[in-house]
């Protein structure tokens, strides 16, 4: 079946767009008209794109569930590339079951919409036309998943689940990154 050809991703797909749109025309609404910046296309075959390494995404997931342990918190950590690829996993021993998918899906969402996952809930919650956003696949919209950057540019992502709470999960996932990035 051809890309775009099954029914159910195109009605999907359509939604979101229709979200898109509707979140954009919110936004432009209540914001100051932004002059446009030019930006410069790459006439290459190819490009190269930074991402974090297995080596740094080992050491973060490893060093965020600890960061959790530390404050009595079992929890499970996905590190993903800037494509939301997974590179690193690391889960407590009594983590729940569930965390492991909730992790990846945390920093999934976060690698992809390149924002924080609380703040993308924030921004669901204020502008009610964004809700589809929730609705992608593999998107988790919690907090908890915070891109990594590196002089500005996302790298990758962390999500982390299984503390009480998505700040507590967010926290214990951003304090690792800068740890081992030196920010």
């Amino acid at each position: 079946m051809a890309f775009g050809a099954h029914p159910r991703h195109d009605e999907r797909m359509n939604k979101f767009l229709l979200g898109l749109l509707l979140t954009s025309s919110a936004l432009a609404q209540n914001a100051q008209p932004a002059t446009p910046q030019p930006v410069q296309l790459s006439t290459d075959v190819t490009v190269a794109q930074p991402t974090v390494t297995l080596s740094a995404a080992v050491r973060i997931a490893q060093l965020a569930v600890g960061n959790c342990a530390q404050q009595g918190y079992f929890v499970a950590v996905t590190v993903v590339d800037r494509a939301g690829v997974t590179l690193a996993v690391a889960r407590a021993e009594n983590a729940g079951p569930h965390t492991i998918d909730a992790s990846y899906r945390k920093a999934y969402t976060s690698a992809s919409a390149r924002n924080t996952t609380a703040a993308i809930a924030e921004n669901i919650r204020n502008n009610p036309a964004s809700a589809e956003l929730a609705r992608i696949d593999r998107f988790l919209v919690v907090a908890g998943g915070a891109p990594i950057r590196v002089s500005n540019v996302v790298v990758g992502a962390i999500g982390v689940g299984g503390a009480p709470s998505g700040a507590i999960d967010e926290k214990c996932g951003t304090d690792a990154v800068a740890t081992v990035l030196g920010g």
